[in-house]
């Protein structure tokens, strides 16, 4: 992963520098605000970190311009500046987090990779689905070839359950723990019940059967 360090005090920007690297990560670095400026725009960082007193162009002015041109790399930024108002100041132009100076490399190091891991990881999708079978997380809306199947709170439960595990068998024990919420009693028949009541929605009427049961061991969610 590549890091990219704006920083004019000659020290502090090897410390950083060297630091990264003894960890893994590749750098460039750049002493001035111009030269910081261009190499955001043009090169392919993982993170940059940003000093504010910076010659040439202020580190605010260039996270102000960076995300004006919609590049959302994740900014670290550095001041000697403690002030709330400062901080504020920094996270409100669009800088993603604000370390004060004089700090430690360790913390700074995991405030980097706090930032790269929020920054790559991928946004659950809202919408769960199996073969023509679809359910909203976002709207409550379940639906079957475009025809939308009105489900009871447990019902809705169930299926979301089913989809988030598609494939894979379920056990009685297992579906009672999670729409329940408390041990499974072996004499009660209240999942196949459920099961049933969803499968009547889900299936009868289509041709395609996706929901099954799989004698002695539970149910599964899954196309033929």
């Amino acid at each position: 992963m590549k890091i990219l360090v704006i920083e004019d005090d000659e020290g502090i920007r090897s410390f950083i520098s060297k630091g990264l690297e003894e960890a893994g990560f590749i750098t460039d670095t750049a002493s001035d605000g111009e030269e910081g400026f261009a190499l955001l725009l043009t090169g392919s960082y993982d993170a940059a970190i940003v000093d504010i007193m910076l010659p040439g162009m202020d580190g605010l002015t260039i996270i102000e311009k960076v995300r004006a041109r919609r590049k959302q790399v994740p900014i670290i930024i550095l001041s000697a500046k403690r002030d709330v108002d400062d901080k504020i100041r920094g996270l409100q132009k669009g800088g993603d987090d604000y370390l004060t100076k004089p700090f430690s490399f360790s913390e700074l190091l995991v405030r980097i990779q706090a930032l790269i891991r929020r920054s790559s990881a991928v946004p659950e999708s809202t919408v769960l689905s199996c073969a023509d079978l679809s359910l909203s997380l976002l709207s409550h809306r379940v639906e079957r070839a475009g025809q939308e199947i009105d489900l009871q709170p447990k019902e809705f439960a169930l299926l979301e359950y089913l989809l988030r595990n598609t494939g894979r068998v379920l056990s009685k024990t297992l579906i009672m723990e999670k729409i329940w919420h408390y041990d499974f009693d072996p004499q009660t028949n209240i999942v196949d019940v459920l099961v049933s009541r969803l499968r009547s929605k889900i299936d009868k009427d289509f041709d395609k059967k996706l929901l099954h049961t799989i004698r002695g061991v539970g149910y599964v969610l899954k196309e033929d």
